[in-house]
């Protein structure tokens, strides 16, 4: 069923086989590994299914006034989709291919400015796609090199409202039961802020070379408990 705005008239219409998606580079280095590393955490907690969509840099579409829209979040994640990943390969149109994103992230970089655009006409800003056109439900807007997170929710009125985080800093992502905050550290030979998840408890979803750490620590305690008992184990 279509969408009416003040100006335009929203369809879902799956895009063109031969529809010329953008090609441009990421804005830095650090944003492809900041996407990689959210994913990580959720992979190795078992938080991933076949039914869901979990991309970065990917073209998510709406048509506005007979007009193809496709934005490309740096990250987003959608809670189930209605067709096979195969089928959702190259972009995604919510509510034709599934449901709208729950989450999108934007990374800033040098040429920050455009994740806040309101922008109305042909072709919408980020900010109003997100908010006006998708409706997603939390639009979360990261600066690396400072560690800045802003996440903003949907209010009753359809629009963005800035989120308040709990006594931690950090944000309750209700569609993931998880909450998001920075944390700050190395990974991928990238020192600096990361965005990372925890749980509802507080316990920090860890990456697999976490998970290897805590195993190797685990194993050690275990051989020199076994050593303080007399008894030499096998290595």
């Amino acid at each position: 069923m279509p969408v009416v705005t003040a100006e335009y008239k929203i369809t879902w219409e799956k895009l063109p086989d031969d529809f010329p998606l953008p090609d441009d580079p990421v804005d830095n280095i650090a944003q492809p590994l900041l996407a990689v590393a959210l994913n990580e955490s959720l992979e190795q907690a078992g938080r991933l299914r076949e039914d869901m969509l979990v991309a970065t840099n990917y073209g998510v579409c709406a048509t506005m006034n007979g007009k193809i829209v496709v934005k490309a979040p740096d990250w987003m994640y959608v809670p189930r989709i209605s067709v096979t990943q195969k089928e959702v390969n190259r972009s995604y149109t919510p509510r034709l291919q599934g449901e709208i994103p729950s989450i999108v992230m934007e990374f800033l970089s040098e040429t920050e400015g455009s994740e806040y655009s309101i922008k109305p006409t042909y072709p919408p800003g980020k900010w109003f796609f997100y908010e006006q056109v998708l409706q997603v439900p939390q639009y979360g807007i990261f600066e690396p090199e400072e560690g800045v997170l802003e996440m903003y929710q949907l209010d009753s009125n359809g629009r963005y409202k800035l989120q308040q985080p709990n006594e931690k800093n950090h944000y309750w992502v209700e569609s993931l039961g998880l909450f998001l905050g920075v944390w700050e550290g190395t990974k991928m030979n990238r020192t600096g802020y990361w965005l990372r998840w925890w749980d509802e408890n507080g316990e920090m979803l860890p990456w697999g070379i976490e998970l290897v750490e805590q195993e190797k620590q685990r194993a050690e305690k275990l051989i020199a408990q076994l050593r303080a008992a007399g008894i030499e184990p096998e290595v």
